[in-house]
């Protein structure tokens, strides 16, 4: 069993994709803290999909690489894909609690709390998609330090969401943010033990070049053209406390849902 099928193209590839995801989620974040009303909300929900999206699509780029002699290894798609959605959803609990909650010390805490906790289900829900000829078991005690580390890092996401303002400590902090993301995801995989089954049966579910991988190229472009889009658009030029109480943005840029 080995996780660096191609050599260290995987885990600097999945690393990179981490950094993106975490600078885009930032960006979008320190935005929506700019604004209040219908504008915050879609900035919120930009930046939980930026974060679920690079946290999921790090993990699947460096599963692309994991290998285990003897079986094929594949996913089955639905469990897949609903991993996808408990990463986007838990990070989005998180970064809406930093977004409207009056005790931001409270809401980073917490929303840490619940987000790394689904960071790292999405984890082992991924793990669950996997399919492959024997039984896959973990080490609790290892498992266990891979949803530390999540809480970790997911609270380190939320706080810095209010704490770095400018583009060079966005940077940095987007670096940290990818390691944390990794070393729960390697830390994770660690607590793995495959069990070959005496006789090789059919493997059923896709092949990771048959869907994760055009998967993952899809999720990288959204990645790296949003985070164009977002660098380009213009600044909020309101700040929450002279917003009416309506909430209604007269910013150009003004993202809605699922666009920016």
């Amino acid at each position: 069993m080995t996780e660096f099928g191609f050599g260290w193209l995987t885990p600097v590839l999945s690393y990179v994709m981490a950094c993106v995801g975490a600078a885009l989620g930032l960006r979008c974040m320190v935005r929506a803290l700019a604004t209040t009303g219908r504008a915050r909300r879609n900035w919120l929900i930009n930046g939980a999909v930026a974060i679920g999206t690079g946290i999921w699509t790090m993990h699947f780029i460096a599963m692309l690489g994991f290998h285990v002699t003897g079986t094929d290894v594949r996913y089955d798609v639905p469990l897949t894909v609903l991993s996808l959605v408990v990463a986007i959803v838990v990070v989005g609990i998180g970064v809406f609690a930093v977004g409207y909650s009056r005790s931001k010390v409270l809401a980073v805490l917490v929303g840490g709390l619940i987000a790394g906790v689904g960071v790292a289900a999405m984890h082992y829900v991924g793990m669950a998609a996997m399919r492959l000829s024997g039984m896959v078991s973990y080490a609790p005690e290892i498992v266990a330090l891979s949803v530390v580390i999540a809480v970790a890092a997911a609270t380190a996401a939320l706080w810095a969401t209010l704490n770095i303002r400018g583009p060079l400590a966005a940077f940095g902090a987007s670096l940290v943010m990818g390691v944390a993301v990794s070393a729960m995801h390697y830390t994770g995989m660690a607590a793995v033990s495959v069990h070959l089954h005496d006789v090789a049966a059919p493997v059923a579910g896709a092949s990771p070049m048959q869907f994760i991988f055009p998967l993952t190229v899809l999720l990288g472009s959204y990645l790296f053209l949003t985070s164009a889009f977002v660098a380009i658009s213009p600044n909020a030029s309101r700040k929450p406390d002279s917003d009416d109480a309506g909430g209604a943005s007269e910013n150009p840029a003004e993202p809605t849902a699922g666009r920016i």
